[in-house]
């Protein structure tokens, strides 16, 4: 089935990008061309912030009730197309259907249904002394988004940006660009008004910087690397541009010796590989009592071993490709150089059975890694589980804290209390305590290099608010 798109949306309607190059998207799982794309240009982002600058007196002048039923809109006719969103992801980024349908379609709904409520709510107005400060939109949105959740990351970006007032010129990430261009069909049945929201594919050197650096943009929101989080941040801060980032991380599964071991550790490596472990808050690293550390060891790879590889559209698929050969190559280089630092192979591997085709990591567990090391440090961003042993409480939180990331993290416990006393003093912008769930509502973001600001309910729309104080 071709899943070609042969325009970008700019002011309302479906144009054709300024140059006549395309963007081939691959099935990871096939390592077939599945679609093509626009590659947009410097010149179509002109044009989409041109649409998008234009278009903003108005939505931000449009009442907070209007605002909110648009995104309602938006929310049935994201709905309708669930299905194929599923499939869509499953087949540009290699997610098994079930967890797809769940996380990838599901999640997004969620999240847009809160800020349907949220946007309804006018910002809130106070008196200070003889001032009346007040929150506006901050203008014209820069929305930059990565290929591993490519509409969660979007919807989290866009819901809130709207809801506020603001207009909006997406990129999505090349590598996933089919899934944006079904959500930008349901904002175009959703009838928002012409330029509010605006599509541009294209690669991060080309479009991306192009946005970053645009003089009518007012806020970039990126998400993705930390390298990448660096460049966007240089560009924007030429030019005194306001920057919300989600970056990388490297999060700690603290299991304490009272935890509940046997779901401990099932969760902890069902986290690891959650979407190949393409996941930037994933539990990378497992920190185990050294007097249950043989048997979590062994519950680990017993877990691992029951992740079946293969077709992400055959039910019984519990883990599918990352998402290109890049990526693939990339993971093997951070396998390789672990078990060379002197960690021990406890599952999976570089000699692990693979699919035939596909771009396919073996499930890996690796034993015994030193918390200095580069698979204790780097972002592998793969289904790579590093354990590591740890003598007591206080050394746990060292060696959780030890790392230039700080987005996500966990704990284990028999002790609620003393689970969360662990949880205050990790250094990270989330930590679940025994497995408790996500919280869409919950400020998301990270401490230290994993990025600035915070997405999701309340928290998420006030990055998109600037403040006014105007005296009386």
């Amino acid at each position: 089935m071709d899943l070609t798109r042969t325009d970008i949306y700019l002011d309302g309607a479906w144009v054709a990008a300024s140059s006549g190059q395309t963007l081939a998207v691959r099935n990871p799982a096939t390592e077939e061309i599945v679609a093509t794309v626009p590659a947009g240009t410097a010149a179509d982002v002109d044009r989409a912030v041109a649409a998008a600058r234009a278009a903003f007196p108005g939505w931000a002048d449009t009442a907070p009730a209007e605002r909110a039923a648009a995104l309602d809109r938006l929310h049935a006719a994201l709905t309708a197309r669930a299905h194929t969103v599923a499939n869509t992801v499953a087949t540009e980024l290699g997610t098994p259907l079930k967890i797809a349908v769940r996380v990838q379609a599901g999640l997004p709904l969620t999240v847009l249904r809160s800020y349907v409520d949220l946007a309804a709510e006018p910002p809130a107005e106070e008196s200070v002394g003889n001032s009346l400060v007040v929150r506006e939109p901050v203008g014209v949105v820069g929305a930059i988004t990565p290929w591993n959740y490519p509409l969660h990351q979007v919807v989290a970006k866009l819901a809130p940006a709207l809801a506020a007032g603001c207009t909006v010129v997406l990129k999505p990430s090349e590598l996933t660009p089919l899934t944006a261009y079904l959500l930008v069909d349901a904002i175009h049945e959703a009838g928002f008004p012409p330029g509010v929201v605006n599509l541009v594919p294209g690669t991060g050197p080309e479009v991306g910087e192009a946005i970053a650096a645009h003089p009518d943009v007012d806020m970039v929101s990126f998400t993705g690397s930390t390298a990448t989080g660096r460049r966007i941040s240089h560009l924007a801060a030429d030019r005194i541009a306001r920057v919300a980032l989600e970056l990388g991380g490297k999060s700690a599964n603290v299991i304490l010796d009272d935890a509940d071991l046997a779901t401990a550790v099932k969760v902890g490596v069902g986290n690891a590989f959650l979407n190949s472990g393409q996941t930037c808050t994933a539990w990378t690293r497992m920190l185990v009592h050294r007097d249950r550390y043989d048997e979590a060891l062994a519950l680990a790879a017993k877990v691992a071993e029951g992740y079946r590889l293969g077709d992400p559209f055959d039910p019984a698929t519990r883990l599918g490709p990352v998402v290109s050969a890049a990526q693939r190559d990339r993971i093997a280089g951070h396998v390789a150089r672990g078990l060379a630092d002197g960690g021990r192979l406890v599952a999976g591997g570089p000699d692990a059975p693979l699919p035939e085709r596909g771009y396919f990591v073996a499930p890996t567990v690796i034993a015994d890694v030193d918390p200095d090391s580069a698979l204790a440090q780097e972002e592998v961003f793969g289904p790579v589980l590093a354990v590591i042993p740890v003598d007591d409480e206080d050394a746990a939180v060292a060696v959780a804290n030890n790392s230039r990331y700080g987005l996500a993290g966990a704990v284990w416990s028999g002790d609620q209390e003393r689970a969360l006393r662990v949880a205050r003093r990790l250094r990270t912008g989330a930590v679940d305590i025994n497995g408790a769930p996500f919280n869409p509502l919950a400020p998301f973001g990270g401490y230290k290099q994993s990025g600035l600001g915070r997405e999701l309910g309340r928290y998420g729309l006030d990055e998109y608010l600037q403040t006014k104080a105007i005296q009386r």
